[in-house]
This record gives C-alpha cells, sequence and structure tokens, in this order.
C-alpha cells in the first residue's frame, strides 16, 4: 500500500507497485495472460471489422466481460469477416447503440460477469512499460491490495485502488493469471472514484471534521470483483500466486493501451476461524480532566456501538448500543465461554468488572457485575480504577491492574497521565504512572496482589495470560508523579509537555497466585523504546507488542514488533502502517492478527495480516465497512464462538447505573423529592441493591426524615453488610435521634471495613464530641482531613473546639487558626459560620483586632442571610473580643450540630 495514498506522515511505505518495474510471478513470469499479443492486440482484434476499424465500437460496452480469443484468432477473424459481408448493417447499428449507452456507462457497469481463459505465459514482449509496438505505457501504482497480499478463504471482496499516470485513460482492462496452470479472469472497469462511504451524523461535532480523501485517494480508481469473480480468484490462488495487471485504455480510441500496473497476490489456506468483537465509537474531543480517561463527551456515550465482524460477511452485527455508561478493554477467556469488561458505575465510579457466560442472547445484569473495592485485599488502600483487565484462558481468574498504594492523599494523587486534545484525529492519550498487578478469583470473590508484579516502585500494567494460563507477560517501569511540578497541558499528541514514560515487557509465572521473580523480556525491554500492549500467540511462541517512544497504544508512532516468547531479536512487523498500529489480538488458531490503524482515515479502521509458522506476516488487509466514515474501531478482538454463538448484548446493570446518575444530578440541583424518585425506579429493577438504599437514606435524611432514612439504611445493610458508607449514615442517622451509642458503633464498624473513609471519621468525630470525649473527637477530625482536608464543616467545628474549649489541655490556638483560615478561603470569606470559627481562632491566639473585624463581617452576613440565632451569638462574642478576652464554649458549635450532609 502506497505511502502516498495512506495519505500521513511517518516512515516510507514500500509496497505501491509501479508500473515499469519487472516482476515475476510463481509461474515464471505469469503476466498479462493473452496467449498471442498483448492487451492492445487483443483490443484491436475485439474491434476490428472487415479490415476497418470501428472506432465507435466501444470494447466491453456490452455488459459481458471481456472475452479471450483462442490462439487461432487469425482465421477466426476471418470467419467474423464472412458473417460481418452478411450482417454488417445489424453490427453497425449495434454500435451505434453502444455509443448511447457508452455515455451512460455507469449504468452498465454493475454486476459484471467473468470469463475465463485458458493460461499461458505472456510473451516476450509483453511489458508493463511498453506496447508491443514499443511505445511507452504510463505508470499505474497499485495502492491496495499490496504486493505479496494474503487474504484470508472466506473474506469478501476487497476494493483494488489506483493511480494512473495518465489522464487520458478512462476504461481499464483487470487481468488476473494464475500460477496454478488454470484459466485466467479478464474484468473490464470504468475506473470509479474512491467514496468516502456512509456517514454517521449523530457523531458530526463543532469539534470534529468528516473524513475527507487525500489528494492521492481522490485520484484513485476503484474496481470491486463481483461476488462469484472473487470467489474464483481466491480458489485459484490459494497458495498459489495471482497476477492482477490494469492496463489504462483511452474511450476515444481503445484499441491502444495507455499505461500499466501489476500486483501479485494469494489466498491462504489458513481460515480466519473466529468473529471480531469490537467497540465502534465516534471520535469527538472532550474536556480535560486530570487523571481520568474520558475518551467522549458525557452526552456522547449512548453513541457507542459494539459489533461482531465475521469477515466472511460484508456488513458486521450490531450487538450493543445505547448505553450511558462508558464500557472499555473486553476480553473473552480463549475457549470462548467467558466475557469480562470494564464497565463505568453510577457517578464515574470505574472500578466496576462485568464478567458473565457467553451466550447467543447475552445479558449483563447487576450481579454478573464485580467492584474491585468490595472485593479488595484489605491491606490495600481502595481502589476506585481497574484498568486493561484481562480474563484468564479457563475464565477462572481475572488479572487487572489496581492502585497499590497503602495510603495516599486521593487530593493529590494520580494513577494515570492522561491528557484530552482537541484535535479530533488524536483525542487522548492515556497510559498509567503507578499501578500494581492483581488477580480475581471468581470462587472466592476475592482479588488480591500477585507476588513479584507488586512492587510500589514500579507502574505493573497491561498483563495477559500464557495460553496454558502458567505465566503472564506484563509491562513494567519506575513509578512517578503523572503530573509534576509545572506540568502544562500539551496541545497535540506526542507533544513535548506530556509525562515521560517507557515500558518494558517481562515475564511472570502466576502459580496459583503465588507470582514469582518477574523477568524482562529480551528484545522488548530496554532498547530506548516504550514496549506495551503484548500479546501471546495461541501455540505460545510469539509475542506481538507495540512500540512508539512514549507511553502506550494510540499514539501516532505506534508499531507492532514480534519477538519469540523466551525473548530474542524482535522484528518490525510488514503489516504497519504509517500511522498509528495498536489494539491488535490473535485468531483462535493464530495464523491471523486483527489490528487497529490510522493510516486511511483520521477515524481508526481495523486490518487483518497473516502469521506462517516462523513468525512472518503479510501485508495489511482492510476489513470494510466495518463501521460508518466518521466513527472508529478500536480494541477488536477475536471470539472463539461458532456461527450465531453471539447475537444480542444486553446491559440492563446499565440501566440502574443510568437512573441512579440521574438521581443524583437531580439531588445536586436539590432536588430531593425527584432524586429519590429516579432511585426507587432503579429499585424496581433490583430491590436489593445496597447503593440505592444508601442514596435514599441519605436523601430522607436531608429532608430530616430520619425514621424513614434508618428503614432505607437498614435493608443496605441486610443486602451488604460491609457496606461502610452505609454504615457510617446509618451512624449520623442515629446520632441525629441522639441514639449516640448505636451511632458510635455503626461508625466504627464502617471504618473496621474501610479505615480511609473521611465522613466515618468525620461523624465518628461529631458521636464522639456529642458523648464528652473532645481528644478522641478531635483525633478522629483531624484522620479524616488528612484524606480529605476541604470539607468546610468539618474543619469550623475542629477549629471551633481547639479555640473555645473550656480545658485548656485541648485547645490549641495556632491550630484553630491554620483550619479556619482554610475553611474561610475555601468558602469565599462568605459565610458566617466559617468566619465566626476563624474569630474565636483569632482571640485565642490574641489577634484580637483581626477577632473583632471578622466577627463584624460575620455579624454582618448572618443579618442579611437572617441567620437570628447566629447574629445574636455573635454580638456576644464581639463584646468578648472588643475586651479583649478569648471565648470559651457555651454553645455546641457555630453551626449546625452535627451538619447535615
Amino acid at each position: 500500500m502506497s505511502d502516498q495514498f495512506l495519505a500521513t506522515a511517518g516512515q516510507i511505505s514500500n509496497d505501491s507497485i509501479q508500473v515499469g518495474e519487472h516482476r515475476t510471478g510463481d509461474a515464471g513470469g505469469v503476466g498479462d495472460c493473452f496467449p498471442a499479443g498483448d492487451a492492445q492486440s487483443r483490443f484491436r482484434d475485439r474491434i476490428r471489422l472487415d479490415g476497418r476499424q470501428a472506432k465507435q465500437v466501444k470494447p466491453g460496452l456490452s455488459g459481458s466481460a471481456m472475452v479471450g480469443w483462442p490462439s487461432g484468432h487469425g482465421s477466426m477473424m476471418k470467419r467474423v469477416k464472412g458473417y460481418i459481408l452478411i450482417i454488417g448493417t445489424l453490427v453497425m447499428a449495434r454500435a451505434v447503440i453502444v455509443e448511447r449507452f457508452a455515455a451512460q456507462h455507469d449504468a452498465l457497469m454493475p454486476n459484471l460477469p467473468f470469463v475465463q481463459q485458458a493460461a499461458s505465459a505472456p510473451l516476450a514482449h509483453s511489458s508493463l512499460s511498453s506496447r508491443a509496438d514499443g511505445a511507452r505505457l504510463a505508470s499505474i501504482t497499485i495502492d491496495y491490495p499490496a504486493e505479496g497480499s494474503l487474504f484470508p478463504p472466506e473474506i469478501t471482496a476487497p476494493k483494488f485502488l489506483w493511480r494512473d499516470g495518465t489522464e487520458s485513460a478512462t476504461l481499464w482492462l483487470v487481468d488476473v493469471a494464475f500460477s496454478d496452470g488454470s484459466a485466467g479472469i479478464q474484468a473490464k472497469s470504468w475506473g470509479e472514484r474512491l467514496h468516502i462511504g456512509e456517514i454517521d451524523r449523530r457523531c458530526i461535532a463543532p469539534t470534529n471534521e468528516l473524513p475527507s480523501l487525500t489528494p492521492e485517494q481522490a485520484a484513485a480508481h476503484t474496481w470491486t470483483p463481483d461476488t462469484a469473480t472473487w470467489e474464483a480468484i481466491k480458489k485459484h490462488s490459494t497458495e498459489h500466486s495471482a497476477t492482477v495487471t490494469i492496463t489504462g485504455f483511452r474511450q476515444t480510441n481503445p484499441a491502444e493501451a495507455v499505461s500499466r500496473g501489476r500486483v501479485v497476490i494469494k489466498t491462504s489456506k489458513d481460515p480466519v476461524g473466529a468473529p471480531i468483537f469490537y467497540r465502534d465509537v465516534p471520535q469527538i474531543p472532550s474536556d480535560h480532566v486530570k487523571g481520568v480517561v474520558t475518551p467522549l463527551p458525557h452526552y456522547a456515550l449512548p453513541l457507542i456501538a459494539w459489533r461482531l465482524r465475521y469477515v466472511g460477511e460484508a456488513r458486521s452485527r450490531l450487538l450493543l448500543e445505547g448505553m450511558h455508561s462508558c464500557a472499555n478493554c473486553h476480553s473473552f477467556s480463549a475457549d470462548g465461554k467467558t466475557f469480562g469488561m470494564i464497565l463505568d458505575g453510577p457517578m464515574g465510579d470505574k472500578g466496576l468488572y462485568a464478567i458473565t457466560s457467553i451466550q447467543p442472547h447475552m445479558s449483563i445484569r447487576k450481579e454478573d457485575v464485580i467492584s474491585w473495592e468490595s472485593s479488595r485485599y484489605k491491606p490495600l488502600a481502595p481502589m476506585r480504577i481497574g484498568f486493561m483487565a484481562q480474563v484468564s484462558p479457563d475464565g477462572q481468574y481475572v488479572v487487572s491492574m489496581i492502585n497499590g498504594a497503602k495510603e495516599y492523599d486521593r487530593a493529590n494523587y494520580y494513577m494515570y497521565y492522561t491528557a484530552n486534545y482537541k484535535d479530533y484525529r488524536f483525542v487522548q492519550v492515556f497510559y498509567p504512572t503507578r499501578g500494581i498487578l492483581a488477580w480475581y478469583s471468581r470462587a472466592t470473590g476475592r482479588i488480591q496482589p500477585l507476588p513479584g508484579a507488586d512492587d510500589p516502585r514500579y507502574v505493573q500494567t497491561d498483563a495477559v495470560w500464557s495460553p496454558d494460563g502458567k505465566y503472564l507477560v506484563f509491562v513494567r517501569a519506575e513509578a512517578r508523579d503523572p503530573y509534576p511540578p509545572g506540568w502544562k497541558l500539551p496541545e497535540h499528541a506526542n507533544g513535548p509537555e506530556e509525562t515521560t514514560i517507557q515500558y518494558d515487557l517481562h515475564r511472570i509465572p502466576f502459580n496459583n497466585g503465588q507470582g514469582g521473580r518477574p523477568e524482562p523480556i529480551v528484545g522488548a525491554s530496554h532498547n530506548g523504546m516504550s514496549n506495551s500492549f503484548p500479546k501471546v500467540s495461541p501455540d505460545g511462541r510469539w509475542i506481538v507488542f507495540v512500540e512508539c517512544r512514549n507511553g502506550q497504544l494510540l499514539r501516532p508512532d505506534s508499531q507492532l514488533y514480534i519477538v519469540p516468547t523466551q525473548g530474542g531479536q524482535a522484528r518490525r512487523m510488514r503489516c504497519n502502517m504509517p500511522l498509528m498500529n495498536s489494539w491488535h489480538s490473535f485468531s483462535p488458531n493464530g495464523r491471523w492478527l486483527v489490528f487497529s490503524s490510522k493510516s486511511r482515515w483520521p477515524y481508526t479502521q481495523m486490518f487483518l495480516t497473516h502469521l506462517d509458522e516462523q513468525g512472518n506476516d503479510s501485508p495489511p488487509i482492510l476489513i470494510d465497512e466495518a463501521t460508518a466514515a466518521n466513527r472508529a474501531v478500536n480494541i477488536p478482538e477475536f471470539v472463539n464462538v461458532p456461527l450465531g454463538g453471539l447475537l444480542k448484548i444486553d446491559v440492563p446493570a446499565a440501566e440502574i447505573y443510568r437512573l441512579t446518575d440521574s438521581g443524583w444530578n437531580l439531588a445536586k440541583e436539590g432536588q430531593l423529592e425527584a432524586a429519590i424518585a429516579e432511585w426507587m425506579k432503579a429499585l424496581e429493577l433490583d430491590p436489593r441493591d445496597a447503593n440505592l438504599h444508601n442514596y435514599i437514606g441519605a436523601a430522607l435524611m436531608q429532608e430530616g426524615k430520619f425514621d424513614e432514612a434508618i428503614l432505607h439504611l437498614q435493608k443496605a445493610l441486610e443486602s451488604h453488610p460491609d457496606a461502610d458508607e452505609a454504615h457510617s449514615n446509618m451512624g449520623l442517622a442515629l446520632m441525629q435521634e441522639r441514639r449516640i451509642a448505636e451511632a458510635t458503633a455503626h461508625l466504627q464498624k464502617a471504618l473496621d471495613i474501610n479505615p480511609a473513609n473521611a465522613r466515618a471519621h468525620f461523624n465518628l468525630g461529631y458521636a464522639l464530641y456529642a458523648a464528652g470525649k473532645i481528644p478522641q473527637s478531635l483525633a478522629e477530625w483531624r484522620i479524616g482531613l488528612r484524606i480529605q482536608p476541604d470539607v468546610v464543616p468539618v474543619l469550623n467545628q475542629a477549629a471551633w473546639v481547639l479555640a473555645t474549649c473550656p480545658e485548656a489541655s485541648v485547645r490549641n490556638g495556632a491550630e484553630a487558626v491554620e483550619l479556619a483560615e482554610r475553611a474561610a478561603q475555601i468558602s469565599g470569606g462568605q459565610d458566617p459560620a466559617t468566619l465566626d470559627a476563624l474569630a474565636a481562632a483569632y482571640a485565642e491566639v490574641g489577634r484580637f483586632a483581626d477577632a473583632v473585624q471578622t466577627a463584624k463581617r460575620a455579624l454582618r452576613l448572618a443579618t442579611q442571610q437572617s441567620e437570628q440565632d447566629l447574629a445574636q451569638a455573635l454580638s456576644s462574642a464581639l463584646t468578648l473580643y472588643e475586651a479583649k478576652t478569648p471565648l470559651r464554649e457555651t454553645r455546641s458549635s457555630p453551626a449546625d450540630f452535627p451538619p447535615r450532609r
């Protein structure tokens, strides 16, 4: 395939075939395949009438394919002359009719039949560069298929693409000669121009563009063999070469060839043997969110589709679309029985994973969805994200990258480098810079680290299983902050501002989850490049991986390489095209690899390449019509199911998540009744959903309906006894009912389950405060603020206690000032309760002038906001500050206690 045709800058491809190059096929130079003379002489013989050339008779416009004359064509011509003496009038009348039809040739071209002729090597004077009379021919560059292309035996007909070196050619003869000795095939083509294809108007946005042809593509002509012709070509080119010669003619003078080009192709004996499952997505740039993979604006998520393609079918099958949750990184077990997919949950929860059995009509229910958080290994910190999860060959395990930090500051801790670009061609980049490998057992329902790939000094990701499940291949690099000080958002992919990371491939035994010592794979590590996304061949002999300068996967410079599984010399694969090659997958029989590339269009397409026993691959074969021209194909993966084994996918779990998110959006706008109504609809789909009961309970608390709230929270805990958020909310509800001992027990249980639950620490602090245990309450608030440092009500309460507590051993004026100033800064200095705490803190450290000024501002705001009780308390405090006297606590808090959240 010509690099000019592929239309992107990058390395030069040598796959285009230029006319004038002398190439020899397997049959010792089978070329034009004309027994006597070249295409020019055959055209001349076909239109010679009684010794005169009937110029108005255009060859091949009768709707038939080009018919080869037998070797004794001279005697036949004498007979033709005799016939013409009898029916000359009819012939001339036909010529006039044909000329009229020629003006409407587009209507004549569909469904052209083909004719086979006896095979024969071309005569010595048959040449790509010249006619029989010695006149030079212009070059035809055949852009697709590339020289040496190997087609699957079941694939549908390709669209041949060529560019003619002369603009005078308007009609082309396509001649196919076979090296197996069988008869050749001739067909004619008007060289229809290349068209963009179907456009999905739902995917048009102000931030992207419709695909357009490059100058080389706009200059291309096309020919697609009909079904019968293509089946004949495949039949006679299986394990033998087929030489396709395209010769151009002028419509005004069809007796003389003006251009010629040639390409040699073959058909493999190895079938693809399995369909390809892939994600079909729009390319619409979205806003950058630091550390979060956001491939699309939220409104476009329902436009994502999942399709299945059998390469023997002309179109793909739609399995799933319309989901309001993002789903990605799907995988299948080698036996084709188990399916896994990362699924975003409500409120952007990226820590969910769906795993279920493959059926023709597959349904992903909520009970098929696991949470890395709820199944986590307890010494680990909460893990809200899984990445590149892979189902084991037997479907019993899942390996995934997770957050491996035991403690971290959520506000400043990121696992991923992400950047979103306004350039729709490469809308985003994402790659992890922290994380460990963990494995999940379906039998136990638990996830735990894989020893040897759990070192927090490194990022360990992209793990895939060996065919026997005994070892894993993964990538590793030194861990780093994805956003170092001074980081700036790059303007484009591979920009100099991107955080640099280069991965190396490693191999580690699984050893029933016990892991082992990781070993770098020679040829795919420490080579000055970033090596990622490994895939192991089904026979276990080869690893195909992506190599690029920085990061992984969807990079403009990503190239496919192949290396022995034990390590060795890595080879750049022949199938690579100039722009982005990644997302690859082996067919179950190991003979074919599917991958994605942007080399033809800015919108990603998928291609096939064949691999032989020695790991040698063939030029890329386009899987056409995989989606609309303005949509992208990504994550193609072979699935080992028979025809009809996967027809439709439903995800009722996603509808629950949609309703959950809808309720949350309403709650954020203060529409609590409407939010509760949405969550109640979701409960109809899953009455035991602990999260929904918890959300409803929290909303009812905000409405002051504590008895109803407690009933829903009890149901949440019945369904999920280890739901730390439900325990925390139950503690808060019981506290409002002044059931302090019961509240304390639930809050302590929440922290036993999840020590990093900041809200549970906050609420336990309030319960202990209400019980008169002031030092213990401050200790809980401090822990919670280390996890979530900017919660204003807790900052206020802690500052108030530290400034006003009657016990001198508890007071700490300096800390009170620090906390209260932070709260005032966060609230913009417009919250009277926050300013009340700040004034008390200033008074405690002897800054009475500041205390007076701050208290006056707080009093003014409280009066304006009609907070009469607070205004009265501030007036009393102001009198003390003016008298240079600090305040000692006579009321529980400068705000409602405990605050309703």
